[in-house]
This record gives C-alpha cells, sequence and structure tokens, in this order.
C-alpha cells in the first residue's frame, strides 16, 4: 500500500498509540472497504492471519475470519487448548514460530502482559483482539459508526456507564483522537484504572476534548450523543456476578435515562447485551439503537487494520 500512514506502525495494541491523523486514515480506509469490497478481494492474497483465543468469541473470530478470506488471505484459529502457550511454552517462543510461519496474529487474551509479549518478540504485526486492559479493534469502531450515523464525530459526546473496563478504557482513549468528549459514569469501586484516565485525560487536552469521570448515569447521559454500556461482568468475572449486580443497580440504560440524552442520541454497545441488566430491553431494540450496526462495522474496520498494517 503506497503512502501508508500507519507505516511506523507494526502493531495496534492501544489508540492510545495512534495519532488524530492515523485513525482518520484508519476511517477513510474502512468507508471504502466497506463500499467497495469487490476492489480488496486480492489486497491480501497469499497471507495468513494467525487467531490466538484464550477467549471465546462471535464478533471477534467471524469478523477477523471473514475478513481475511474477503481480502484473499486465510486465517487459522488457535485456541488455547490448540498450542503450546497454553501448556507453558514462553509466549516469545510462541511470537518466534509464528513469524516464521503466517503473515499477522491477532490475540484475544486475558493479560494484556500476553499481547505486548508477542508483539515484542515477533517479527510480523500482532492485533490486539482484546485483554482485560484494552479493546482497541472495538472502540475503532464504535468512533466509526459514531461517524456514520452523525456524519463526524467532532464536538460530540459519548457517554459510557457501567464498568470502567477494558471498553471504558479504549473509548477514553479513542475519544481525543477524533475529537470527541467522552463521560464515564460509574460505581465506586468500579472506576476505570487510573493511569489509563491520567493518559487519556493528557490526550483531551492535546486534542481541545474533555475525558470525565462520574458516579452518576444522569450527569453523564444528559446531553450526550452516543449512550454505551457493556456487560457487567465480564468474561472471566462470573464469580462476582452477583456481587456486581447489586452494585450496578440504578446503572442501568432505561429509556427514561435514554431520556435526558441529546434529541438525536443513539444507543451502542459491543454486545453480547444482556437485556433487563445493562440495559433495558426497550433501548437494545428499540429505534435508537445501533448495535448491529456497530456488529457489522466490525467486520469493515478490521478489514482496514490488516491492510493497513498487512499489505505493505
Amino acid at each position: 500500500m503506497l503512502n501508508n500512514p500507519w507505516q511506523r506502525h507494526k502493531d495496534l495494541i492501544s489508540i492510545h498509540d495512534l495519532t488524530a491523523e492515523e485513525v482518520e486514515a484508519l476511517f477513510q480506509l474502512a468507508a471504502n472497504v466497506k463500499a467497495r469490497p469487490d476492489r480488496y478481494r486480492t489486497a491480501l492474497a497469499g497471507q495468513t492471519l494467525a487467531m490466538i483465543f484464550e477467549k471465546s468469541s462471535t464478533r471477534t473470530r467471524v469478523s477477523f475470519e471473514v475478513g481475511m478470506y474477503q481480502l484473499g488471505g486465510l486465517a487459522t484459529f488457535l485456541s488455547s487448548r490448540d498450542i503450546q502457550i497454553g501448556r507453558g511454552e514462553p509466549i516469545a517462543d510462541t511470537a518466534r514460530v509464528l513469524s516464521r510461519y503466517v503473515n499477522g496474529i491477532m490475540a484475544r487474551t486475558f493479560a494484556h502482559a500476553t499481547v505486548t509479549d508477542l508483539a515484542a518478540h515477533a517479527t510480523i504485526p500482532v492485533i490486539n483482539g482484546l485483554t482485560d486492559l484494552l479493546h482497541p479493534c472495538q472502540a475503532l469502531t464504535d468512533y466509526f459508526t459514531m461517524r456514520e450515523v452523525f456524519g463526524h464525530t467532532r464536538g460530540l459526546t459519548l457517554a459510557y456507564v457501567g464498568d470502567g473496563n477494558n471498553m471504558a478504557h479504549s473509548l477514553m482513549f479513542g475519544g481525543p483522537k477524533v475529537g470527541a468528549n467522552v463521560r464515564i459514569a460509574t460505581p465506586e469501586g468500579y472506576r476505570p484504572r487510573p493511569e489509563i484516565v491520567e493518559l487519556a485525560q493528557a490526550d483531551a487536552r492535546a486534542a481541545g476534548t474533555t475525558v470525565e469521570l462520574f458516579s452518576r448515569p444522569e450527569e453523564a447521559v444528559r446531553d450526550a450523543h452516543v449512550v454505551y454500556t457493556d456487560v457487567w461482568a465480564s468474561m472471566g468475572q462470573e464469580a462476582e456476578a452477583a456481587q456486581r449486580l447489586q452494585a450496578f443497580a440504578g446503572y442501568q440504560v432505561t429509556p427514561e435515562l435514554m431520556e435526558l440524552a441529546d434529541k438525536d442520541a443513539v444507543f451502542m454497545h459491543c454486545l453480547p447485551a444482556h437485556r433487563g441488566e445493562e440495559v433495558a430491553a426497550a433501548v437494545a431494540d428499540g429505534p435508537r439503537s445501533v448495535i448491529f450496526d456497530e456488529a457489522e462495522n466490525r467486520l469493515h474496520v478490521q478489514k482496514a487494520i490488516m491492510l493497513m498494517l498487512m499489505n505493505r
């Protein structure tokens, strides 16, 4: 790919690593890929993406696997039961071996260090498909979808209600890159990690946007253009489900909460959604919901990510 604006990046680990111009270039490519997929059907011909999954997935697996196929390449699924990384082989060895076989690695893991270690030792691109700390592919997709809905993102406000988890972290990193303000409303004890907040707020000051934390959902949602939530207990937190159900009482996105947002506001969720918990069914399945547009756009944005990193 000539004049690739991502040329300085080998990997995609965090949106924090990207510039606003690089995110804009990704969105332009994703829009082109979505509008004219036929133009890119041989762009990664002969290339293979290794997909490492410690966590099961619907959207991540299918979108990357189908995306590679539509770009002319091959994706190979590797669960922790299938490869030696789950049986004590050093991550560095796995990275070096896969670098001899394939052209890129996508990893969906628990520990963030697994992805950063893969990237440190691989000689091929590594894509963070999700860790307990960050979910950059999803957040980039969310802001791409936001841009489709409103025609732009600059000056808009995204309000996130719920757990200060990997989604909250990546949305905070993404806002300053697209000129959007981000508000995070969480219960005490479930706030985003302070080091992530500090980095995101520094990015926001440089971009002329804001990243703010709230305790009450109503404060965050008022006049917001996007209302966003995620499950209260993520994969690996099943033992905490009952405790979290109690802690997050009052943080459900209801039709009444949506009424506090801007009159043209939309509802977003990274899915899977637990209707009756973090979101009311009337919201998730209502006219303001764009959750399935987000899900579709995972395919287009991730195809653009693979093109940026692997088509050189």
